[in-house]
């Protein structure tokens, strides 16, 4: 192993650096170098299950129709009823605890108590709509058949 000594004659020179934000030039992964924005990620996640919570809301709707159109006659008529009227009831309520989410500031202290109750709060109702749609769907909703003949 050979060693490498330095001539005190010559002045230290830095280390050569990488280009990046603080050389004055742009990094290659602009957005890895920057600090995330809590308030933008959640006011992100919070929109983004808004959409998902819409999509279900319309899809339960449809499903309330479906029902709805077949009468009390179906066999899972009062059930089903039951179970898509909670899971509308309960993704209305989601709905509007996510509206309140997005209006808080992440970065104030004295309200991450109340963000962490809300935002755990929305999580398990989030958990029971799902269970509720897995039992709507295992009940089965069709859509009754209106050009079906009657069989003899």
């Amino acid at each position: 192993q050979a060693s490498v000594r330095r001539d005190p004659a010559l002045p230290l020179q830095p280390l050569p650096r990488s280009p990046g934000p603080e050389a004055g030039e742009p990094p290659r992964w602009g957005w890895r170098h920057r600090p995330i924005n809590v308030n933008h990620y959640a006011n992100k996640k919070s929109a983004a299950e808004s959409m998902l919570d819409i999509a279900l809301l319309m899809a339960n709707a449809s499903q309330l129709k479906a029902v709805v159109e077949q009468g009390p006659s179906f066999a899972f008529f009062v059930p089903l009823v039951v179970l898509i009227s909670i899971s509308l009831a309960l993704q209305i309520g989601v709905g509007v605890l996510l509206i309140f989410l997005v209006k808080y500031d992440l970065n104030n202290p004295a309200k991450h108590a109340k963000l962490d109750f809300l935002n755990n709060l929305a999580t398990g109702l989030v958990f029971v709509i799902v269970v509720v749609n897995i039992f709507i769907t295992a009940f089965g909703v069709q859509k009754p058949m209106a050009d079906a003949a009657p069989q003899q």
